[in-house]
């Protein structure tokens, strides 16, 4: 054997080896799968599926098994969606809505659903007119956090065979047509103007109340201070009764008496008053005025 054919023998032998350790490096760096934490792998053995693959690191048989799908795991948020719908009371109206959702079932999502955003819209968008249709406009604008829930829990039944779920669904706005928008405003500033006569009814109608229940008052208390007046004229004459009963009719002239010379004197003490003509029955009065103090002391 010459030293060419040790050579080429020796080249061949190592070239074997060389391939060997390709092929071996190849088939563990086909085998050793390493998924993100936000992903899942779907993986197929010979078109078919064979496994999901979670995070982390992952083996499959080489030559036979391939990842033929990488799903982001992570929550989406499809682009703001515009449906037209007509309430119950046939008004045309707008909504903007978004739905927020992620896939849980790679497997599902692959092989049962090819455009989840445009199937999950078609959805959406029947699940709001459906909805619209059973309610009033006035419900519509007032019980937004119902619709949304209505909403979610449709759209959470219908894609459940696609293995996804849905995370939060918004309506983002509810808009009107200009005439309809035209209506309410005048229909607002009627309701305006009618709560506004109604406060100042009720304004003038407590001012009346009010003024009545001063009057009472102030009636009350005139008859009150009559009462009292009346309580003390009676108690007078009580007194004078008793006086009369007790001294007879002496007591009661002495008393005429005394006023007559009380009215006689202040009639005296008035400003220019230097001649006081008296009758001739009030000089007997004094007289008798006299004789009963005189009698008295």
């Amino acid at each position: 054997m010459d030293l060419e054919q040790l050579i080429s023998e020796l080249i061949g032998g190592n070239l074997v080896l060389i391939l060997l350790a390709l092929l071996i490096i190849f088939a563990i760096a086909t085998a050793v799968r390493i998924v993100p934490q936000s992903e899942k792998h779907v993986v197929e053995r010979f078109g078919r599926l064979r496994s999901v693959l979670g995070p982390g690191i992952n083996l499959i048989v080489p030559f036979l098994d391939r990842v033929a799908h990488k799903i982001s795991i992570l929550e989406r948020q499809l682009p703001t969606m515009s449906q037209d719908a007509i309430t119950a009371d046939n008004v045309l109206v707008t909504v903007d809505t978004s739905v927020f959702y992620r896939i849980t079932e790679p497997e599902k999502t692959v092989y049962r659903i090819r455009d989840v955003d445009g199937a999950i819209s078609t959805t959406v968008a029947g699940i709001v007119r459906s909805e619209i249709g059973r309610m009033e406009l006035d419900q519509v604008q007032s019980n937004r956090s119902q619709l949304i829930m209505a909403i979610q829990e449709q759209l959470e039944a219908q894609v459940d065979d696609w293995g996804i779920e849905v995370t939060r669904a918004e309506i983002l706005d509810v808009n009107l047509d200009q005439a309809t928008r035209d209506a309410m405003l005048q229909q607002l500033n009627a309701e305006r103007a009618r709560r506004a006569a109604v406060t100042e009814a009720e304004g003038q109608k407590r001012s009346v109340e009010l003024s009545a229940d001063a009057q009472l008052y102030e009636a009350e208390q005139v008859a009150k201070a009559r009462r009292v007046q009346a309580d003390a004229e009676a108690y007078a004459t009580q007194v004078v009764a008793a006086a009369i009963a007790e001294n007879g009719l002496e007591a009661a002239q002495y008393q005429v008496a005394l006023k007559q010379v009380e009215a006689l004197t202040a009639l005296g003490g008035g400003q220019g008053k230097q001649t006081i003509v008296v009758p001739a029955d009030a000089i007997q009065a004094f007289g008798d005025a006299f004789k009963m103090l005189k009698g008295r002391g």
